[in-house]
């Protein structure tokens, strides 16, 4: 499964932008995204370092609200859910 990372924009540089989500900041290309209007603390899907597409606030909220669900579902004993 292949998942994107909302992430926020704290610094842009030509087509690269410094990022941040959860306390980690990666340098993310914003290449794919030439023709979008980009700001410094805009919210972007970042999908194996290239930013695919601006969200707003709250569906980078939601987007991590159930990342942490799954996060959270994953820490479950090996043995939960089993009927036998």
């Amino acid at each position: 499964m292949c998942l994107g990372i909302p992430m926020q924009i704290r610094e842009i540089d030509g087509f690269v932008a410094c990022c941040e989500a959860k306390g980690v900041e990666r340098d993310v290309s914003l290449f794919m995204m030439q023709d979008e209007k980009l700001a410094i603390d805009d919210f972007v899907v970042v999908h194996v370092g290239y930013a695919i597409q601006k969200i707003t606030p709250q569906e980078a909220q939601t987007a991590w609200e159930l990342y942490d669900q799954m996060l959270a579902a994953d820490d479950l004993p090996d043995d939960w859910g089993k009927t036998s």
